[in-house]
């Protein structure tokens, strides 16, 4: 059962202070903690708070007339974990601007992943993503929600790549950033070296691919390499390792990342049965 509700009337109360000026400090960080906004999402960190994956809740922020329609996921909380219950006004004074959604929580970061521990966890059958210098958060976060949809067991992140935990990869992921596994790496290369020591077979996709995406050969370790949207893949990368394009009519450059993974891991999800259905 979740803690008694606390009331807040200022926004300069200390108790909400590390949830001010939202947008601001999504750009300077917040010290190892991320801010999960929305129902699906603070649903999805009581789903996962203090699983395998590490992330807790420190606090939950609500608008008042947000309290009753979330009771049930604030049950599912450790008693431990305060829910502050604001008005509009003070939300906005808080959050720095108009926070129509009223459903905050502040969660406590895992220290980073080690990529190499975390392949050598992976099942015999398993399906990797790596985002390779993915830099725009919304992208990422539909990545991370493919991957939740279509059976991926790790996501690999280069070093390059930016942070799913800031707050609008998560919101857009739907929460998928706290269930799917994922580990940062070094660059592309060396990411794609240690999957392929431990039997994965890379493809990297490309508009240029050497095959169609419904016919790559299927292996019981895949791992589908993504790009950055304009840049791509760097030639590196294309000519070392196999890969893959989706069949499209001409005259577009290419399709939008987060579109062209979720095809893409449909495809090999479903014709390699990591995906049941």
């Amino acid at each position: 059962m979740a803690a008694p509700v606390i009331r807040i009337d200022s926004a300069d109360d200390p108790r909400v202070a590390a949830f001010r000026d939202i947008r601001e400090r999504d750009l300077t960080g917040r010290q190892g903690r991320f801010v999960a906004e929305g129902t699906v999402v603070l649903r999805m960190l009581a789903a996962h708070h203090g699983g395998r994956q590490g992330f807790r809740a420190e606090s939950i922020l609500l608008l008042e007339n947000r309290v009753a329609g979330v009771e049930d996921i604030l049950a599912a909380f450790p008693d431990d974990v305060p829910v502050h219950v604001v008005s509009q006004a003070v939300m906005d004074g808080i959050a720095g601007f108009h926070m129509h959604r009223g459903v905050l929580a502040l969660g406590q970061r895992i220290p980073p992943r080690d990529l190499a521990a975390e392949i050598e966890a992976l099942p015999e059958r398993a399906l990797a993503v790596v985002a390779a210098g993915i830099s725009n958060h919304d992208n990422m976060g539909s990545i991370f929600r493919n991957a939740a949809a279509f059976g991926v067991s790790l996501v690999v992140l280069d070093e390059t790549a930016c942070d799913p935990l800031y707050r609008k990869a998560l919101r857009v992921s739907v929460g998928s950033v706290l269930s799917v596994p994922y580990a940062r790496g070094g660059s592309t290369a060396e990411c794609l070296e240690r999957l392929q020591e431990r039997g994965f077979a890379v493809w990297g996709l490309s508009p240029a691919g050497s095959a169609e995406i419904s016919k790559v050969e299927i292996s019981a370790r895949m791992a589908l390499v993504l790009g950055t949207e304009g840049e791509g893949l760097p030639e590196a990368i294309l000519g070392r390792f196999r890969t893959a394009r989706i069949a499209q009519n001409p005259g577009l450059d290419s399709l939008n990342v987060a579109t062209a993974s979720g095809i893409a891991l449909y495809q090999i999800a479903t014709r390699g049965g990591f995906i049941d259905g």
